[in-house]
């Protein structure tokens, strides 16, 4: 079973094993609006816990997309590169960004769960 936490810029990952799949939250997707395009890494890159990885733009916006946690990108997903509004559709679900093998599994305590997520950004709106 897996377990999904939350950051600060509104990135998600859900955690199996040693592996985290990562993408934006429904807030951010929400608050971005239509999304047309998406830019991702090479798998095989690795990252630092809060790294930019990647880029998302909507028609009011771009923003950079953040590694909560430290790894080698292991795969990405090019379906939302090809569909970018997947990201619109599903963005807790099928339009994940990447997957990252976790080098230092102790930096997913500083991130939030669900319910600390949701009382972070219940005021954002």
């Amino acid at each position: 079973m897996s377990t999904v936490y939350f950051t600060k810029d509104h990135e998600w990952i859900s955690v199996d094993g040693d592996t985290g799949t990562v993408g934006i939250t429904a807030f951010a997707a929400r608050t971005l609006g239509d999304v047309v395009f998406v830019e991702l890494p090479e798998a095989g890159r690795k990252l630092s816990a809060g790294d930019s990885f990647g880029v998302v733009e909507s028609v009011k916006a771009a923003s950079e997309v953040f590694a909560p946690v430290s790894g080698e990108i292991v795969a990405t997903n090019g379906e939302i590169a090809d569909s970018p509004e997947t990201v619109n559709e599903d963005p807790e679900g099928d339009a994940w960004f990447i997957k990252v093998k976790l080098s230092n599994p102790d930096e997913l305590k500083g991130l939030m769960d669900r319910a600390a997520y949701d009382e972070f950004t219940k005021d954002q709106n």
